[in-house]
């Protein structure tokens, strides 16, 4: 029997169960923070302030219960017929030691029993946490290469690339203490300057040569206004020692190589370069050495080289250089560089460090249309939305069986898609969507998996909401607290599963969420712990999650926007101790150890929420 509940009813049954609760602190040191609060007066004020602000309008319809007393609902009966086929358990299962195979070895699984299934998954599951998380130690290990133009007019930002290393060494070592760090250099002048056009210090641990050594780079000649851009990349790639698991090459220059394809410059060798580099031949030497490319951009006579290049390679991160203003340059430096590096890295220890997952990850970015589309000439659709109701306790939170079919709630939906995605991350697509159940009609996100695999997707969606809901729940917890400290407040976006009929009669799943409007999305630190914006505040979050959970989980791969008092965020991860929950993102017991407690440095804002000490990878109390 397969049971479906109103959510109007079951909130009247929390409440009514719920109504004489008072907050106990988490920890014993904290109850004069809470003292006396009554906590389901509370979190009703923050969930409806969230809800009101966050989510869809709410309104659930009852789903048939199937016993021979009851009749059908306006549910379509296809819903209905795939809903009961779901075994989601077993279905998980399956995927699970699909992705683990993919990451470990081929194993048959063949099981009698879901308890031997279980086992044996288990196993995968590990095997495969174990090797990921080597390969991830593998990319903390970084190369960084300089690639610099030296002609007459880049004086102050050879002596940027000098002054900025130590203060980048000393923040990566603050913010990403597991990332070691190697730095190197090369030096590019134009053909006219002879032999002594190009010069490169190979890479070192030893941040003092690399300064000493970039005080003996003068800047000199450059005839016309190319310059040997090639042959400083060529040198740069093909001349240095490239090692370690994550490559950096970052690149700064105000002009553009020889030849009429990247420039109508004056130019005194109009069909490229004169020692036969071409773009092509030079970048795909990179790619194959799986080097990452960025760029410093100081003026807009690059433009149609970055063009050329993406076009190679794919999409890569520019940084602004503008502006004459020399501490304002230091000030650049040092962020393009660290961005540089945690962008890199978080690329390398999330996708791999192979060539074609990384510059095939890039070249997806080209195929992306960032242009909303003309709604008018979209076709309606409709479907139905699933999700699960607002966690009461970490009771529940803690049990897998509550994320099951029963304690779903649905509702018919209409609504308009694009038909290209505007963007790509690491697992999904992202389309421009409308819910048109509004008045007037509302933006939204619809997202997509990149990779579903052999068996029923419909329990992937399911659990990529199981995660939204988790992460509300204890952000929600987590504001209780912070809102007497007058800290920001940290939020994740109602996040909902959509199953409707294409065009073509299949069946397709989404998820979706409110869309952001007009500001930077930011990732702020990835699962693989990988910090690559410092927000106190988040990495606070984090902390708590741990602790409030008892060390069951954190919330990490924290991205969305910032305001000015607070962080909308989406599609996080989990790791937990139990590995059979949370997708292949989850790393487990060892992901919690070796990402989370071995990196975190306590803050101030931990101080001040008084959550337990962590240092060398413990946390007092936690068992």
């Amino acid at each position: 029997m397969s049971k479906w509940f109103c959510l109007k009813k079951k909130s009247k049954k929390r409440a009514k169960a719920k109504s004489a609760d008072t907050i106990t602190s988490i920890t014993p040191s904290r109850s004069n923070d809470t003292e006396k609060l009554n906590l389901t007066e509370e979190r009703l004020k923050l969930c409806a302030d969230e809800i009101n602000t966050f989510s869809f309008e709410e309104k659930p319809i009852n789903i048939k219960v199937e016993d021979s007393n009851t009749t059908s609902t306006s549910i379509p009966s296809s819903f209905a017929s795939d809903l009961k086929k779901l075994n989601i358990t077993e279905e998980r299962l399956k995927r699970y030691a699909d992705e683990a195979n993919t990451l470990s070895s081929d194993t048959t699984i063949t099981s009698n029993t879901e308890n031997e299934l279980k086992t044996k998954v288990t196993f995968l599951r590990e095997k495969a946490i174990s090797k990921t998380l080597n390969n991830i130690k593998l990319s903390m290990k970084v190369d960084l290469c300089f690639v610099l133009d030296c002609t007459d007019s880049m004086e102050p930002f050879i002596a940027a690339a000098r002054d900025c290393i130590i203060q980048v060494t000393n923040y990566i070592k603050h913010t990403n203490p597991s990332i070691e760090l190697r730095v190197g250099f090369c030096g590019y002048r134009d053909h006219c300057d002879g032999d002594g056009r190009l010069q490169f210090l190979d890479f070192t641990d030893k941040y003092e040569q690399f300064i000493t050594y970039m005080q003996s780079v003068f800047h000199y000649g450059g005839g016309d206004a190319p310059e040997d851009v090639l042959g400083g990349l060529n040198e740069a790639i093909t001349k240095m020692d490239w090692k370690n698991g994550t490559r950096v090459l970052l690149h700064i220059g105000d002009y553009p190589p020889h030849g009429t394809k990247f420039t109508d410059l004056s130019d005194s060798y109009p069909n490229g370069d004169p020692h036969g580099l071409t773009a092509e031949n030079v970048l795909e030497k990179m790619q194959s050495k799986n080097i990452l490319y960025f760029f410093g951009k100081i003026t807009d006579y690059t433009e149609i080289m970055l063009q050329i290049f993406r076009g190679i390679i794919g999409e890569f991160p520019v940084f602004d250089l503008i502006g004459g203003d020399p501490i304002k340059l230091i000030e650049k430096f040092i962020k393009a560089t660290s961005t540089s590096i945690t962008y890199a890295v978080s690329m390398t220890s999330t996708i791999g460090s192979d060539s074609k997952d990384l510059y095939s990850f890039q070249r997806k970015k080209l195929d992306m249309n960032p242009n909303e589309p003309d709604w008018i000439i979209l076709p309606l659709q409709e479907g139905i939305v699933m999700w699960y109701p607002i966690l009461d306790t970490l009771d529940e939170l803690k049990d897998p069986n509550y994320f099951n079919k029963s304690n779903l709630f649905s509702r018919s939906f209409s609504f308009k898609i694009a038909s290209q995605p505007f963007s790509a991350g690491a697992e999904k697509y992202a389309y421009f969507g409308l819910d048109i159940e509004r008045n007037p009609a509302k933006k939204m996100v619809i997202k997509e998996y990149l990779h579903i695999g052999r068996n029923d997707s419909f329990e992937k969606y399911i659990e990529a909401v199981e995660i939204s809901t988790i992460a509300s729940f204890l952000s929600t917890e987590f504001n209780l607290i912070t809102e007497r400290k007058d800290l920001p407040k940290v939020k994740f976006l109602n996040v909902k599963l959509l199953r409707c009929g294409t065009i073509d009669f299949s069946t397709r799943y989404y998820t979706i969420e409110p869309k952001f409007h007009n500001i930077e999305y930011k990732r702020f630190n990835a699962n693989t712990g990988v910090i690559t914006e410092l927000r106190p505040i988040l990495e606070a979050f984090v902390h708590f999650t741990y602790e409030y959970t008892k060390g069951y989980l954190v919330v990490c791969d924290l991205q969305g926007i910032e305001l000015t008092n607070e962080f909308l965020l989406t599609d996080p991860a989990i790791h937990c101790v139990d590995s059979l929950r949370f997708g292949r993102t989850n790393f487990g017991k060892e992901g919690i150890n070796q990402l989370f407690l071995a990196n975190h440095r306590c803050n101030d804002i931990c101080k001040q929420l008084k959550l337990k000490h962590i240092s060398n990878g413990l946390s007092e109390d936690v068992a």
